[in-house]
């Protein structure tokens, strides 16, 4: 799992780079509408000189009058605007005036659409034009009545000193935010690895509270056939084991784990009589036992959380050759967990002592599990098996019920952690297998299980 510090501080790094951003487009958009203000204002104002002085002449001017507008626009434009333009009322042009150093600026507005006021105090439009910032408004020149007469149109040129300042003013305000924000970005972090400290304790006792009530369960229903329930914990122990060895991943390694615990859970509705009958059952109690399977699917049903037990549960009796129950299921239908299951749970019976019968030494337990490669097991499985399990056996053989308990949960809950995606405590002791070194096993003992077949053919 990624170390939570560097997930913390990677997210809110992220975070306060966003909040910059948003922040520091605010600001530029800010400063520049203060430009913009200033623009206006300015040209309000020159409109309101404007009209003292002209007003007059706007009303069906004469030609000299026309002459009088084009120099009074030549003295504005001399003082504020780059291109001063007068229109009368009904939008048509009065009089110009533009220095021949901005005709070509002239030139390229002439090009853009004009926005006269449509009962607003003011419109303007803002351009980028040969590097430079162009800021275009038009405004109503008004009677004394309020009454529009004209307009009057500035395009003022933003200069550099002012650009400058602009740039300044935006960065300063922008360090002064950044400043802040890293400071209650540094603020939360520490409360947000203690929020998730809390979190991940309480999944924890969440999760150790799970494994305690199913292992509980488990042992009770173990005890119902057996004198301990030591058979759950071993048998739980090779299937982590026999897991790990051909690379099951820690979703499934949880499945495999539940089911383990509970494989046997449907026993709980099987009569005594037949559940502790010493020797060998009839017809009928052997019908009777198999239906544990479906009273234990039945159980686990009702649990959204123990629902990845089932395939263990349905199917920890069917047979690699399809002569199992309760389903039937033959070779790679029947799911990986039950087929790794079906295998220790088979060994740890013959290897156990048990009410009505001695442990079988180890030679000849993986005598029968080898013989029932192909048959009853997964044949590649069976390899492995070989390999992995013998070790585990001679630790857990001489080991008090106390330890392999301990050993149990300390791998239970390694998984149980794993798989819901939290920091595990411990790592998993046993070596791993890859896949591929299993498909190479299957490969090889594909032949054997094929002459094993025709074998059978024969002999039917």
């Amino acid at each position: 799992m990624t170390n939570i510090h560097l997930v913390v501080i990677r997210r809110l790094l992220l975070a306060w780079l966003l909040i910059s951003l948003v922040i520091g487009a605010g600001l530029y958009l800010i400063e520049s509408e203060k430009i913009d203000d200033r623009v206006v204002a300015l040209a309000k104002s020159e409109s309101e000189k404007f009209a003292e002085q002209n007003l007059p002449l706007l009303e069906r001017p004469s030609p000299s009058d026309l002459a009088l507008l084009e120099q009074r626009a030549h003295e504005f434009a001399s003082q504020h605007f780059v291109v001063v333009e007068i229109y009368d009322r009904q939008r048509g042009k009065l009089a110009e005036a533009t220095p021949p150093k901005y005709q070509a600026l002239e030139r390229e507005l002439s090009r853009q659409p004009h926005h006269f006021p449509a009962g607003e105090e003011f419109h303007y439009e803002k351009y980028l034009i040969g590097g430079e910032t162009v800021v275009q408004v038009l405004v109503p020149i008004r009677d004394q009545h309020g009454q529009a007469r004209g307009f009057f149109e500035g395009v003022y040129v933003v200069d550099p000193a002012t650009l400058r300042r602009l740039e300044q003013d935006m960065l300063h305000s922008l360090i002064v935010v950044l400043a802040a924000v890293l400071l209650t970005t540094l603020t939360l972090y520490p409360v947000l690895i203690a929020l998730n400290r809390d979190v991940l304790r309480f999944s924890r006792e969440v999760l150790k509270g799970n494994l305690d009530i199913v292992s509980v369960l488990g042992a009770a229903i173990a005890k119902r056939d057996s004198d301990t329930s030591a058979h759950n914990y071993r048998v739980t122990l090779y299937a982590i084991r026999l897991g790990e060895a051909v690379g099951v991943d820690a979703q499934a390694m949880h499945a495999l784990i539940l089911g383990a615990f509970l494989h046997d859970v449907g026993k709980i509705g099987i009569s005594d009589n037949i559940l502790l009958k010493p020797g060998k059952l009839t017809a009928d109690e052997f019908a009777a036992m198999r239906h544990h399977v479906a009273l234990g699917v039945d159980i686990i049903s009702a649990s959204d959380w123990l629902a990845s037990a089932r395939e263990v549960v349905e199917c920890h009796h069917e047979k690699y050759d399809g002569n199992g129950y309760l389903l039937g299921l033959q070779g790679d239908a029947i799911p990986l967990a039950a087929r790794i299951f079906a295998m220790v749970d088979v060994f740890d019976a013959l290897t156990s002592r048990r009410p009505y019968k001695e442990p079988m030494p180890l030679a000849e337990a993986l005598a029968i599990i080898e013989r029932d490669a192909g048959s009853h097991f997964d044949p590649a499985l069976v390899k492995v098996f070989a390999e992995v399990i013998p070790p585990l056996y001679h630790e857990l053989v001489q080991a008090p019920e106390a330890q392999i308990v301990a050993r149990m949960r300390e791998l239970a809950m390694h998984y149980f952690l794993k798989a819901a995606g939290l920091a595990s405590p411990v790592a998993a002791q046993a070596p791993r297998q890859s896949r591929a070194r299993l498909a190479r096993w299957a490969a090889a003992v594909s032949a054997g299980g094929a002459a094993l077949a025709r074998a059978r053919e024969e002999g039917q």
